[in-house]
């Protein structure tokens, strides 16, 4: 499904590490050595190789992105983004999201690719709202493509439904 207002933008439901995309976004954490959710699952389908070139990059700060082979996944490349822990908003967690996604996509448009795929960074362990989230993704990844014509689509991947249905709620109600 895409939403209204940009046909670029598709929303799924699926596993991220079995997309055939150019690039798949990891919500990693800052050592970049894999971690629960979205981080382990792409790390353990994409094997060890990942995390040994992982090793050569060192840490990556919060809002910032690395770009990585994708080793044993479909996609060509990861980009791994750290998005911010929640904190109630009081540490600049929503400029810091934005950066994510904002980052993840100039990698993206720099290698070439034509497709990204993103999870929904930092709603899980790191406990941003997912609706405040929603709305910055959109944003953010519609203020991009306006003015930059790769990536060509950009998928939104939700593991589960519900997280998909809120996603989808929060964009309709903001956008």
């Amino acid at each position: 499904m895409s939403m209204a207002g940009n046909e670029r933008i598709k929303i799924i439901t699926g596993d991220i590490t079995a997309l055939d995309a150019d690039a798949i976004v990891n919500a990693a954490n800052s050592s970049l050595q894999g971690g629960g959710g979205v981080d382990g699952a792409i790390h353990r389908a994409a094997g060890p190789e990942l995390k040994a070139y992982c090793k050569t990059i060192g840490t990556c700060p919060t809002g910032e992105a690395r770009i990585t082979p994708g080793f044993k996944l479909r996609a060509r490349h990861v980009i791994h983004t750290v998005g911010p822990v929640w904190h109630g908003g009081e540490k600049n967690e929503t400029a810091l999201l934005a950066s994510c996604y904002r980052e993840s996509l100039q990698l993206a448009a720099s290698a070439g690719c034509r497709t990204v795929a993103f999870p929904a960074i930092s709603t899980g362990a790191f406990r941003f709202p997912a609706d405040k989230a929603a709305r910055i993704a959109w944003a953010t990844i519609t203020d991009f493509l306006r003015t930059h014509p790769q990536p060509e689509t950009v998928y939104l991947v939700f593991f589960e439904e519900n997280a998909r249905s809120i996603f989808e709620r929060a964009v309709k109600d903001e956008f």
